[in-house]
Parts: structure tokens; C-alpha cells; sequence
């Protein structure tokens, strides 16, 4: 058999299926569009699942796609063998209600045995023990009755609760009795390493119903799904992923950078190095597809994974900041295929970098500290870490809880996971509990409950209309009419209201009738049924009634302009930083905008000016908006660009500024570029890694901002006796002559400690040999401390030194050894946290310094006869 390389028979499987007539479908995000169900997209066909469903009308009834996917249950199993994995490709061929069984086999023998050249007589399938027909047409393919088994419903019958399902057909390949268990009847469902199963046939041709029978579909589907990595394995005959070529060359690089050979006998380093050569597949694969580390959801995946990573190549002795570097080799292997992984190269290793980078600056902490209770648990002869420990080294030092498991069992122990959960939970009440509710009562309504058709929207076109009342909803219940004071909820059958959606806010604005009129307060949408939530102001409005919607022209002027401007603004970002950038997300008002979006670093004071330019020649062109209702599939063809958390139906809204912007947008928008006046960027800050947020204004909003500063500049100018013209002056000269007297103060502090430090010397206790210095002091910062006692550790041997200062309340506590003393096996880390307790605080350190707080000053005394009694 001739050996094939990963990228070519991806290439090879695509090529054939499109020469038999499939569309060849891009790899989907690894976010899944519109489905709950999933974190993480994870087979070649979830992402199709509308085209299954019925939901979307698929590009054409044939399809064929390589899927990028990610399995998160296997992360804790990836490393300790060498056939599990994170990340991994999924070829497959789909038919939407055209072809079936016939087809299916008869071009999966064809690409077998005529274009990957497996060899005819290795090949066997399973098949559901009563489907005739698949065994009927394997047949008729030449595949002898001895190699077709029939397997239960358990192997070869596909169905996950209600609704779609059907037989499958599994193909497998003979890798040889050398392979085998050596049983007579060893074959396809034994247990052993000879059949390995490579791809899956789907026939869904039932409908499982609610009393456990099954019906004919009238249009049966086909799913097929091939695993890349494992077909590769066969072709290059290797036993394991870790051995396929472009695989290889990412381990090899891991290799490279340790020194210790792969597959050499030491079994602890192979473990590490598997784990690194995953999990850089899986995170560079995830940053192209915006994930950024978090502390939830698919963020918290990728962090687990960056971290799991950086801490098995500190095992291996790597040096610190490796992971970013060896990202290029997974771009260069599968840039190719997947342009997008080339096409934002820096932006991946930047936030790789930067996770690194924050997750080592705890993790020798954390390290010691987990360190310290593996070794408390082994004098309690315990094996179960405490949830609340577990949760400590997550909140605070930033641990995975998968990760400290995992540091755990290294030793033999666990920890315990519902503790942890009871904690997290308190967490998150106490965090729900502090935030304010700010819906009113009376707007509260389940709109699961709402039985009232879509509403239509005429406010693209116009900013008044008249509606057919259809409901009213007062204190979640609904009502037959409203008055004069109640807040409700009305909804129309049509409006030109515009709901809250795609970042922009909902319209405000009147609704009256000949014997009422309510004010519109908010307009929001579900199920495409429109909710108009506001307070009826006069009269009466009945169900029924026809009214007289307006809305206020100034708010939705003023949030079309700044909605436009984000479109702007997103494209000037990305001819400034790189096509990298893409919108993170979004929020629209009439007072200003909200643009967050993906780059790696803060934007420079030039790079913020640049885009601020560019917008503003483009409002200053006074170029076209224009907007173009057409498929989908058009709207990719005319480049335009997707928004994050939009849905997307068959028709959707193409926004163009010209040649400039061209972006898929249900929002409101001016008619002209001019229109928008000006903008202003009001500041570019970070609100996760790898996110940036830009909060801007425009037209009259900057005439605000203006006068917010004028005002601004008076008070100051007030304060510091001024003209506003001199404020600038004056502030400089203010912060020179602070800069002095803090200088000065610096000196007369250091002064003082020298003159002391004699004394402290010749008043020190000595208890066992050692010289035990201990002091208080006021207002003193850590610095200060610092400082100190590197003056005593240069003038001194056999001496330790524990330091307090308070300030505002608040203890800092400073436990400091001399080299000799470290050498004796005195250890300020430990020392500390027993110190610290009697402030009520905690900390931690290294052998010669540690550091702690605590918010009792009381116990001082009491800290520093514990140091006395430790040395004792």
C-alpha cells in the first residue's frame, strides 16, 4: 500500500466526492452556529445538523467536508496513551434527501480500493444484523460473505432519542493476526489491535416515535464520517497519531526544544510530550476561530489546555515562553488547508503568549502551595484534597480544577470535586445577589406563552405606522385592556418599532389611539414576535384597538449613525492592525458605541489616530449606505462579513458603505456616510485576553464629550487657581514639586532605617544560633521592607527577619532568611503562613522571602512570638 501523507489524502477525499458531484463545504467554526447543545463542535456532521433538520436549505443535496473538531472528554486520558487526542480532522460525505446505501458503499469501495489503493482483501465491514440491502450491495462490490459481520443495534445502529436515525456500515481495515488476540473467531467487535474501524457509514432512513415504533422518512439522508488522522495511520502504516507526518513534526519540535528523545524508555517525558503536541493543535485551531482563555465555557477549555501544555514543558525542563514558538509548526503543516491559521499567525501566538506568560507568573505559587497540601494529606494519611482548598488554588493562583486533579493523582490522590462545585456555586450567588435587577416587574412576561404570529417590521422604511393591537401583558399576566399608569407589555401585528438585536438597542417612542397613549420605553424580539414594553400615560388601550405607533426620530437617528460608524470602524480596525481583527462583539445607542473585537495587545496612541482618520475620510467622502436583501451563499460572494452572535436565515440583510464596508446587518442605518458627522474615539481598553474594546461617539455626541471636557478643565482650573489656559502648566509644575517632596521623604525614610539598623541588629533575639529580628513600622510599603532587609542579609549570616507595617487598617508582614539559614533547611514560605494566621491573613513565598497580608494589627505581637517560637 502506498503511503499517503495527512494533507494529500485530504485533498484526495475532497477531489473525489466533488468529481461525483458534492459541494465541498469549508470546516464550520469550532463555535457552534445556533446550537445550545454544543460547546464545542465535535463531528463532521453537527454542524449540518440544520441541513438535516430541515431548518436551512443546504448549498446543494450533496456535500462534502473536512471537519475541524475538537473532544474535550478525552483531555484527561490524551498523553498517558498514545491514541487519544483533542483535536482531529473528519472527512465526510452527506446527502440531503438525493442519494442512498447504493451510492454511499459504491463510492467509499471506489475511493478505498482505486484511489487511496488499500489493499482489497484487508477490508471488511459491519453492518446492522437485518439490513439486507447494505449487505445485499456489499456483496455486489465483491466483499466476501466472510468478511461482512453483522452486528446488534448497540454497534451498528445510530439514534439519539426521538426522531431521525438509521443502520450504519463501518468499514475496517486488517492490520494482520501479528496485531490480533489469536482467537479463531477474532474479527471486527473483537477487543484486540488487528481491525481498526476507519469510517462510518450513516444510513438515516427512520423516525423513531414516542411509542418506541419506527417510520419511514420520506427523504433518507446519508452521513458518512472518516476520521483523517486515523485513515492516515493506516496509509503511512504507524500505530499511533502521534507517529503521522504532519503530528510528527510537531512533536518533533517539542523534541527539539527538551532533548529528551521520544519513545526512549522514559515513559514519564513521552506522556508530557504527547500531551504538549496536542493540546498546541487544538489551542492554535481555537484561537483562529476566537476563542480566547477564560474562565468559562469554550475560553476555559482553551485556557485548561494553554496551561496543561506550559506545565508539562516545565517537567520537561522547557524553558518558559515555548508555546507560542511552536505554534508555527503546527500553521506550517495546515496553513494550507486552513488559511485562517496563516492569515492571523501573530494574533495566535500573541495570545498564547500572553496566557503563558499569566499562568506562570502563579504557578510556582500555586506549585508550592498544592505542594504543601499533597504533604499535609500524606502526615494526615489522607488522599482526598478538600474542595475548598481546590477552589482556592482556582480563584486565586488561576488552577484548573482539572489541573490540580491531575497534580493530585501524579501522587496517588483526588480531590473533591462537590466541594469544589458548593464552592463555585456560593461564588456565583454571591455575585447574582449584588447585581441590581433592572427590568421592571411589570414588563415581566414569558414570551413562551405568547400565542400571537410574527410581527411584521416596517421600520427600515418608515418611523410611524399604524398596528392591530394583539395582546397586552400587565404584571406577566394578560390583560384585555390598560390604563393610565400601568406599565405593560403591548404586542402588534405590525411595527415600525425596531427591536433590540445584533448590539443595537430597541427604539423608544408613542403608541395612541383616539382614547389612550402610551409611551415606548424598550422594544425587544423572540421567535420574531415583538415586544413593546413602556407605560400607558393616558386613557385607555384595549386589545384590538389600532393604533398609531411613532417613533422618536432623534434616538433612532442618533443610534443609526453610531450603528453605522461601527461598520466603519470595524474595517478601518482591520486595515490598521491586520485581518486578524474580528468583532467580538457589539453595543449601539444613541449616546455611543461599543466595539469589541479580537487583537493581542493594547492598540498604540498612532495605531488609535490611524483608525480614527480613516473612519473620518470615509464620513468626510459621504459615500452611499446602501442595503440589498439576497441568499446567503450571494452575500459570501460579495465578501461581506458575518457579525458575532448574529442568526442567519435564508434571506438575510447586506449593509454597504460603498466599496469600503460590506457586512451581513439586520440593524438601522444612515443613508449616506456624511451622516454620521464625525467620530471621536473615546477610549481603547482590554476586557479579556486577546478582546479589545473601543468606545466611541459621533455627530452631536462628540459636542457632548466636548462640553463634559470644557467642564471638566473649569473644575480643575477652580481648584488649582487657574486659568484654563495655564492648567496644563500648572499640573506639570504640581507633580514636579510632588516628585520632589517624595524624594525628599524617600531619603529622610531611608535615613531613618539606616540610622536604626545598627540597633535593630545588636537588639536582636537569638534563639538556637540564630538571630531573629523583629520590628514593626508605620506606613511603610513592601519596598520599604524589602529594602531593609537586603541590607541586613548583606551586613549579616544566621539571621531572620520578620517585618510588619501598617497601613489603612491593613497588615503587611515580610518573613526574610539569610543564605546560610535557607542552607539549613529554614524555609520563609512555610514559616509565613503559620505567622500570618495571627493577623488573619495568609501568603506565601520562596525559601529566603515571603510576603503575606492580613487585617488584624493586633496580632503582631502575637505573629512575632510565633516566629520566635518556630526558631525555637
Amino acid at each position: 500500500m502506498e503511503k499517503k501523507g495527512l494533507n494529500e489524502i485530504r485533498k484526495m477525499f475532497r477531489d473525489f466526492y466533488v468529481s461525483k458531484g458534492h459541494y465541498p463545504g469549508k470546516s464550520a467554526s469550532l463555535i457552534p452556529k445556533n446550537d445550545k447543545s454544543l460547546l464545542i463542535i465535535n463531528s463532521g456532521m453537527a454542524p449540518l445538523k440544520p441541513y438535516f433538520s430541515g431548518q436551512e436549505t443546504p448549498p446543494s443535496r450533496r456535500m462534502t467536508t473536512c471537519q475541524k473538531c475538537i473532544r474535550t472528554g478525552d483531555i484527561d486520558n490524551v498523553g498517558l496513551t498514545s491514541r487519544h487526542g483533542t483535536f482531529f480532522e473528519m472527512l465526510g460525505n452527506f446527502s440531503f434527501g438525493d442519494y442512498f446505501k447504493k451510492e454511499s458503499l459504491t463510492w467509499g469501495w471506489e475511493f478505498i480500493t482505486e484511489v487511496l489503493k488499500m489493499p482489497e482483501d484487508r477490508i471488511w465491514a459491519t453492518i446492522y444484523k437485518d439490513d439486507e440491502q447494505a449487505h445485499d450491495i456489499w456483496r455486489s462490490l465483491g466483499l466476501p460473505e466472510e468478511r461482512i459481520v453483522r452486528l446488534g443495534k448497540e454497534d451498528n445502529f445510530w439514534e439519539i432519542g426521538l426522531g431521525p436515525c438509521g443502520p450504519d456500515s463501518e468499514i475496517f481495515y486488517d492490520r494482520g493476526p501479528e496485531y490480533g488476540c489469536g482467537k479463531p473467531d477474532c474479527r471486527p467487535g473483537c477487543d484486540c489491535d488487528r481491525y481498526i474501524e476507519f469510517w462510518n457509514h450513516v444510513f438515516t432512513q427512520f423516525s423513531k416515535e414516542e411509542d418506541g415504533s419506527y417510520s419511514d422518512l420520506a427523504h433518507p439522508n446519508i452521513d458518512t464520517g472518516m476520521g483523517l488522522e486515523r485513515i492516515a495511520c493506516l496509509m503511512q502504516d504507524v500505530d499511533s497519531i502521534f507517529d503521522v507526518d504532519t503530528i510528527r513534526y510537531i512533536l518533533d519540535g517539542v523534541v527539539e526544544l527538551c532533548g529528551i528523545p521520544y519513545e526512549s524508555g522514559n515513559e514519564k517525558a513521552d506522556v508530557s510530550i504527547r500531551i504538549i503536541t496536542d493540546h498546541l493543535r487544538s489551542m492554535v485551531f481555537m484561537i483562529a476561530d476566537t476563542i480566547t482563555p477564560s474562565n468559562e465555557g469554550r475560553g476555559y477549555v482553551l485556557r485548561r489546555l494553554i496551561r496543561r501544555a506550559a506545565r508539562h514543558g516545565r517537567m520537561l525542563g522547557i524553558q518558559s515562553g515555548f508555546l507560542a514558538g511552536l505554534a508555527d509548526r503546527v500553521i506550517t503543516v495546515s496553513g494550507e488547508a486552513y488559511p485562517e491559521l496563516t492569515e492571523k499567525q501573530d494574533y495566535i501566538k500573541n495570545i498564547i503568549s500572553a496566557e503563558e506568560r499569566q499562568f506562570m507568573a502563579t504557578l510556582e505559587q500555586g506549585e508550592s502551595i498544592i505542594g504543601e497540601y499533597i504533604e499535609d494529606l500524606k502526615r494526615q494519611n489522607k488522599k482526598i484534597l478538600d474542595g475548598e482548598k481546590a477552589f482556592r488554588l482556582y480563584d486565586t493562583f488561576g488552577f484548573p480544577l482539572e489541573l490540580t486533579k491531575e497534580i493530585l493523582a501524579e501522587n496517588g490522590m483526588s480531590a473533591d470535586t462537590e466541594g469544589f462545585s458548593a464552592c463555585m456555586q456560593k461564588q456565583r450567588d454571591t455575585a447574582r445577589a449584588g447585581r441590581k435587577n433592572t427590568e421592571e416587574l411589570g414588563w415581566e412576561e414569558s414570551d413562551t406563552d405568547i400565542d400571537v404570529p410574527e410581527t411584521v417590521f416596517c421600520g427600515y422604511e418608515t418611523l410611524s405606522g399604524s398596528g392591530t393591537v394583539l395582546a397586552i401583558y400587565r404584571d406577566g399576566r394578560p390583560v384585555q385592556e390598560a390604563t393610565a399608569g400601568d406599565q405593560t407589555v403591548i404586542y402588534l401585528d405590525q411595527t415600525p418599532f425596531y427591536a433590540e438585536g445584533g448590539g443595537q438597542v430597541g427604539d423608544k417612542g408613542f403608541m395612541s389611539t383616539p382614547e389612550g397613549r402610551v409611551e415606548i420605553l424598550n422594544t425587544t424580539k423572540s421567535r420574531g414576535i415583538f415586544a413593546h414594553k413602556g407605560t400607558v400615560t393616558e386613557g385607555v388601550i384595549r386589545r384590538g384597538d389600532t393604533v398609531c405607533s411613532t417613533v422618536s426620530a432623534a434616538l433612532r437617528n442618533k443610534t443609526a449613525r453610531n450603528h453605522t460608524a461601527t461598520h466603519l470602524l470595524q474595517k478601518a480596525l482591520r486595515e490598521v492592525l491586520g485581518t486578524h481583527v474580528e468583532q467580538a462583539g457589539s453595543f449601539v445607542n444613541e449616546k455611543e458605541l461599543r466595539f469589541d473585537f479580537s487583537h493581542f495587545t493594547a492598540m498604540e496612541p498612532e495605531e488609535i489616530a490611524r483608525t480614527e482618520q480613516l473612519v473620518n475620510e470615509k464620513i468626510c467622502e459621504f459615500i452611499p449606505v446602501t442595503t440589498t436583501e439576497t441568499s446567503f451563499a450571494e452575500a459570501q460572494k460579495m465578501g461581506a462579513m458575518a457579525l458575532f452572535g448574529e442568526k442567519y436565515g435564508d434571506r438575510v440583510r447586506v449593509v454597504s458603505c460603498g466599496d469600503f464596508s460590506v457586512e451581513l446587518c439586520g440593524g438601522t442605518h444612515v443613508s449616506n456616510s456624511g451622516q454620521i458627522g464625525a467620530l471621536k474615539i473615546m477610549s481603547e481598553s482590554g476586557v479579556a485576553a486577546g478582546v479589545r474594546r473601543i468606545v466611541a461617539v459621533t455627530g452631536t455626541g462628540i459636542l457632548d464629550a466636548a462640553k463634559k471636557a470644557e467642564e471638566t478643565v473649569a473644575e480643575v482650573s477652580e481648584t488649582m487657581k487657574s486659568r484654563p489656559d495655564q492648567v496644563a502648566a500648572r499640573a506639570a509644575a504640581l507633580v514636579a514639586e510632588l516628585r520632589d517632596t517624595k524624594r525628599e521623604l524617600e531619603e529622610f525614610k531611608k535615613a531613618a532605617m539606616d540610622s536604626g539598623l545598627d540597633a535593630m541588629i545588636r537588639d536582636a533575639a537569638e534563639i538556637n544560633g540564630v538571630r531573629l529580628i523583629t520590628k514593626q513600622f508605620s506606613d511603610y510599603n513592601m519596598n520599604d521592607l524589602r529594602s531593609l532587609s537586603d541590607e541586613i542579609r548583606a551586613a549579616c549570616d544566621h539571621t531572620a527577619m520578620v517585618f510588619a507595617t501598617v497601613s489603612d487598617g491593613k497588615v503587611t508582614l515580610l518573613v526574610s532568611l539569610t543564605d546560610d539559614l535557607t542552607a539549613r533547611g529554614l524555609h520563609a514560605g512555610k514559616m509565613i503562613k503559620q505567622i500570618a494566621a495571627k493577623v488573619g491573613g495568609g501568603g506565601g513565598g520562596k525559601a529566603d522571602m515571603a510576603q503575606a497580608g492580613g487585617r488584624n494589627p493586633e496580632g503582631i505581637s502575637e505573629a512575632f512570638k510565633v516566629a520566635e517560637e518556630l526558631l525555637a
